[in-house]
């Protein structure tokens, strides 16, 4: 898929943009503050309808502006799709081909893309929201029926720890706790079995990038440790093994909820670990290590988004290649090189591989303005 151009209105320190995009590798470059960042987010926020950077739409909104809009032209392998976001105080309304769409998640899955930032080299180092935050991006955006079960898991998971803290074990009613617990086990059950699968098709790609990046002299294992249960066990359970599992330890947990006031079981408390050659890559790996596995990662995203929707997504590196050392760097632009339109923010081009890059069209951001 390409982007054949982008239009936004009253975004952050945009104005007004109109730009006509190349399908290869789109280089923006300028001083920090200027608006590279904004640009790559606009993208990002038309794909998903949220910002990997902020929780707070309003902050999308240019400060002169009473709302932003976003607008692009996308070519995908079955024809031309015309996508439009409008974000307000009264919230987010979204178009395709000019229709607008009754609920954002019949949005998200239209505009694919992969999305590589400094901070995303924290995802095998970092803190476990980094990891599950991952998760539930990249799952979102090829089944967007997943970020519906989110929402709903989230709310239930708000309204129950409410009850938790505002209610004394004594006085606590076994029935309305019962029917808390049947709703965040039914909408978590849901997003188990979706992360289970994503990590499993993951491993096979982040399994054989890594090794190709390392010349075989290294085997990345991506293993997903849910909340309760072993990783071996919960991988193999269906659908009623793990809602009665869950059922369970919501039950055996209940006096420690209530002292703490938080629930301490599902989804919400995942997380991923990474083993190179057997070890313990958090722990025990190098910064080189980390690094290479945190790029195989997101390298095999793309192949795990091709492979479900039958093309590449679009790549957005968010002045991520003066993080990486030559090594790392001529593998990432060898793997989009004439495959994945790709855009890159960078403060100068002497932290960007060049001669590996073919026909890069560069544009030069100064105060919201695109120069090219």
């Amino acid at each position: 898929m390409q982007l054949k151009s982008i239009e936004l209105q009253g975004y952050r320190n945009y104005d007004s943009l109109k730009l006509a995009i190349g399908s290869g590798v789109n280089i923006f470059i300028g001083p920090n503050a200027q608006g590279k960042t904004n640009l790559l987010e606009a993208i990002h926020v038309l794909a998903l309808t949220k910002s990997h950077r902020t929780s707070k739409d309003k902050e999308l909104i240019g400060w002169n502006a009473s709302s932003a809009r976003i607008r692009a032209e996308l070519e995908r392998r079955l024809g031309t799709v015309t996508l439009e976001l409008a974000i307000s105080a009264q919230g987010k309304k979204a178009k395709l081909n000019g229709l607008e769409q009754r609920k954002l998640s019949g949005f998200v899955g239209s505009l694919n893309v992969v999305l590589f930032a400094p901070e995303d080299l924290d995802i095998v180092k970092g803190a476990p929201g980094v990891r599950r935050r991952f998760m539930d991006m990249e799952i979102g955006q090829v089944h967007p029926g997943y970020l519906y079960d989110l929402q709903q898991y989230q709310k239930v998971l708000q309204q129950r720890n409410n009850y938790l803290k505002a209610t004394d074990l004594s006085r606590a009613s076994d029935a309305m706790l019962e029917v808390w617990n049947e709703q965040l086990v039914a909408y978590g059950v849901k997003m188990m079995q979706r992360r289970k699968n994503f990590i499993l098709h993951l491993q096979r790609w982040a399994e054989k990038i890594h090794a190709g990046i390392t010349a075989d002299s290294e085997r990345l294992e991506v293993v997903y440790r849910p909340s309760f249960g072993s990783p071996e066990e919960v991988m193999g359970q269906d659908d009623s093994s793990l809602f009665r599992q869950f059922m369970i330890k919501l039950t055996q947990s209940k006096e420690q909820e209530f002292r703490r006031g938080t629930t301490m079981t599902g989804p919400h408390r995942d997380d991923l670990a990474f083993a190179i050659n057997g070890k313990d890559v958090q722990a025990f790996g190098s910064q080189g290590q980390q690094r290479t596995a945190a790029l195989s990662l997101k390298l095999a995203e793309l192949e795990l988004m091709r492979e479900e929707i039958g093309e590449y997504p679009i790549l957005l590196l968010d002045d991520v290649l003066s993080e990486l050392d030559q090594m790392r760097q001529t593998q990432l632009i060898e793997t989009f090189q004439s495959r994945v339109q790709t855009f890159i923010t960078t403060t100068g081009l002497e932290s960007v591989n060049m001669s590996r890059l073919k026909d890069a069209a560069v544009f030069h951001v100064r105060g919201g303005t695109l120069l090219s």
